[in-house]
């Protein structure tokens, strides 16, 4: 009978130790794979894929879908729209190239469950390229400063004779001066690397938690259930169709109804409005459907389109503002003529900002069913926006999607404002990371505005942004339509997900529709951006 040494033992033990040690150490991230894709649009986006060390063992975790953004106008010109493609396409390559070499760098053997630790690392990582192209640009204008001084012919060979414009040519002017439109944000080209891979960690720590996103990300931050805002017609601002103040109108159902009574109540509303839409005597044929999915109509005015809604729903039993409501997304971004100084509402006719005001308010008071206003102004209208909320905050939501632009400025320069407003579209892009979306709810439910989880043109088919909007607790979500692949599977996970709370009894009551109160003098107090110490949105 063979005796085994002490260092025998002592070596079989400490393997047997570190073998046991290797099947029980927390996964963590060994690599991560940035590839481009195509969005729903056929535009090109952000794919990030999330590999981790699982008992010594390589695994493909999960991935992650970027939505494409774009602030290109319906009506841009075809040189606007092929330059943005352009810069679309750069910044996805540059995206790629920042998760494929730096970022797999830096975050290689932290934990995917760790979520504020690598949101931090990717903070710093963007604050330091943003530096690098503030000094690129710096010294770009420096050369062409100096190209141009060697260049430029002394002065006194400019000076001459004005060119005065001919007699009796009247030189148009705008009736009242308006401020003129803010530049569009800029964005850094590979940024939606950030996002992309602040959410594909997102879902790997739940993953390897083996819970649902949604209640990872509720660890974080308290959850709630939010109600959709389904798009119903697009309204195409540049269709024969004289109405133009209107670019959607969403249906949001009563939140006396589960999620599931409420949207079947959209589809039947759905089904009857492409019936009413079908022309008499022509064979039933495939309507038209946006990238936002859903119908694509035109009006002549906007009271024919609320009575046609009305119509609608009588012809099946419900009664807007009652079993329905209605919220309308008047982009009025889109409707400046800078000429003139004012928004063309309908082909022709011109309203200022101001006209504007009365025009809403005299809406609101004729077709209370209307729950919310999107965008009824521009966010340089500052002035009409406190008016506005003034005259209708404690009747329907005053919202700021495209009018909320700057919100990400409002750390670096507490100068920017933003206007005042009831709540704010949060859309995921760019640099966005999951901590900014979670400290910035918070501060928005703070100060008594609602959070609108949005979804971009460009969607993709990931459907994360739901399990983040459940868990963010946003007061409603806006994903669009009922057709499209990728807007149809958001709707089937918030469906799943409310099924999973009801079934574990856990599902919270929909918030109730409460509107705020605004008088001018608490309008300043309470909804007031510039004093919140928001992060990057």
């Amino acid at each position: 009978m063979s005796h085994c040494t002490y260092q025998e033992v002592y070596s079989e033990n400490t393997f047997c130790f570190s073998l046991l040690a290797a099947h029980t150490k927390s996964p963590v991230i060994c690599k991560l794979v940035g590839r481009k894709v195509l969005d729903g649009v056929g535009q090109p986006t952000l794919e990030v894929e999330i590999y981790c060390t699982v008992k010594n063992y390589e695994k493909r975790i999960c991935s992650t879908v970027m939505s494409s953004h774009s602030h290109i106008p319906e009506n841009a010109l075809p040189e606007t729209t092929e330059a943005d493609e352009k810069e679309r396409n750069d910044s996805v390559n540059s995206a790629v190239e920042w998760v494929n070499e730096s970022l797999n760098m830096m975050l290689r053997g932290l934990k995917p469950t760790d979520q504020c630790k690598v949101d931090k690392i990717l903070g710093e990582y963007f604050t330091k390229k943003v530096e690098e192209r503030k000094e690129v640009q710096k010294q770009e204008e420096e050369e062409a400063m100096l190209a141009l001084t060697s260049c430029t012919p002394s002065a006194t060979s400019l000076h001459g004779k004005k060119k005065s414009a001919k007699p009796g040519k009247k030189v148009a002017v705008a009736e009242r001066a308006i401020p003129c439109a803010e530049p569009a944000e800029s964005v850094l080209q590979g940024s939606v690397a950030i996002g992309g891979t602040s959410l594909a960690v997102a879902k790997a720590g739940a993953t390897i938690s083996h819970i649902p996103l949604y209640l990872h990300i509720a660890l974080l931050k308290q959850m709630t259930l939010p109600l959709p805002m389904v798009t119903l017609l697009n309204c195409e601002k540049i269709s024969p169709a004289k109405l133009r103040l209107v670019k959607e109108v969403m249906l949001i159902p009563p939140v006396q109804l589960s999620l599931k009574q409420g949207i079947e109540r959209v589809l039947d509303i759905q089904k009857e409005m492409m019936r009413l839409l079908q022309p008499p005597g022509e064979p039933r044929a495939l309507k038209r459907i946006s990238h936002l999915g859903c119908l694509i109509t035109g009006c002549d005015n906007l009271e024919q389109l609320l009575l046609l809604m009305q119509t609608v729903c009588n012809n099946i039993g419900l009664e807007l503002g009652t079993d329905m409501h209605l919220a309308i997304n008047c982009a009025a971004h889109e409707l400046m003529d800078y000429v003139k100084g004012k928004y063309e509402i309908l082909t022709g006719t011109f309203k200022s900002p101001d006209e504007m005001v009365d025009m809403y308010v005299e809406l609101i008071n004729k077709f209370p069913f209307i729950m919310a206003l999107i965008d009824p102004l521009r966010k340089e209208d500052r002035q009409q926006w406190s008016n506005i909320c003034c005259a209708l905050g404690s009747k329907c939501y005053l919202i700021a999607e495209d009018a909320a632009t700057y919100i990400s400025k409002l750390k670096i320069d507490q100068n920017i404002n933003v206007p005042m407003c009831s709540g704010v579209v949060l859309k995921y892009i760019n640099q966005t990371k999951v901590s900014d979306l979670i400290e910035l709810t918070g501060l928005l439910d703070g100060q008594r505005h609602i959070t609108i989880l949005g979804s971009p043109d460009g969607e993709s088919s990931d459907d994360s942004l739901v399990d983040l909007a459940v868990g963010l607790g946003a007061r409603f979500i806006k994903l669009g339509g009922l057709s499209r692949g990728e807007r149809v599977t958001k709707y089937n996970r918030l469906l799943a997900i409310e099924e999973e709370l009801a079934k574990n009894r856990t599902l919270r009551m929909s918030f109730f529709l409460t509107f705020f109160y605004f008088n001018k003098n608490s309008v300043e107090n309470i909804l007031n951006f510039q004093n919140l110490p928001l992060t990057h949105i």
